[in-house]
């Protein structure tokens, strides 16, 4: 069965910091035929690069700590504990957005970037792909504050042992996707990288 869609309408229903689109649109079923006419809003942000950076030799990851609008009503406050970040501008790669980030965000510098996934955050309403690295460096000398002032961005770096890092999922200390998308994927490839990283 070939399945499509048609997008009958497209219109910005609002133009902010974001912007949401309205479709009016109508696809294939899989019990055969049309749907009908559907009308539905999407969350258009842009796609983003999510980063892990992690230090094999100690054994630990780098966790940024930001406020976040999102997590208003979140019990644990609006101050979450993630990884860099950020999003990707016309003409930059996912590899140069990384690069970008883990300057600014974390005053780091990749040794080296391996890929672990691509994911839509949210289809259901919203347009993001994210894409994520495990990045190689050394974590002696990193910490501090950081981010960009003139885009109100005021970043807490912490160094955090991997052990530690991946119970914070389970106490609910790291509850956004991204970060726990990260580190569920060291657990299970951080022997590999520190066999190839550190030669055993």
């Amino acid at each position: 069965m070939s399945l499509r869609y048609d997008v009958l309408e497209r219109e910005t229903a609002y133009e902010g910091y974001f912007r949401i689109v309205r479709y009016r649109i109508r696809h294939s079923l899989f019990s055969g035929g049309c749907s009908g006419i559907l009308s539905r809003e999407c969350f258009e942000r842009g796609n983003s690069v999510g980063v892990l950076p992690y230090d094999p030799v100690r054994d630990a990851v780098v966790l940024i700590e930001q406020f976040r609008i999102g997590a208003l009503e979140v019990a644990h406050g609006p101050w979450l504990v993630e990884i860099v970040a950020g999003v990707i501008e016309p003409g930059e790669s996912s590899e140069r957005v990384a690069r970008r980030e883990l300057q600014e965000e974390a005053g780091c510098e990749p040794q080296e970037l391996v890929p672990i996934c691509r994911y839509l955050v949210s289809p259901g309403g919203a347009s993001e792909q994210v894409t994520l690295f495990c990045a190689r460096l050394g974590t002696v000398g990193v910490g501090g504050i950081h981010g960009k002032a003139e885009e109100g961005e005021d970043i807490r770096v912490h160094i955090v042992p991997f052990e530690q890092a991946l119970a914070m999922i389970a106490t609910g200390a790291i509850h956004a996707a991204m970060p726990i998308i990260a580190l569920q994927w060291l657990a299970l490839n951080r022997k590999r990288l520190q066999a190839l990283w550190c030669g055993g």
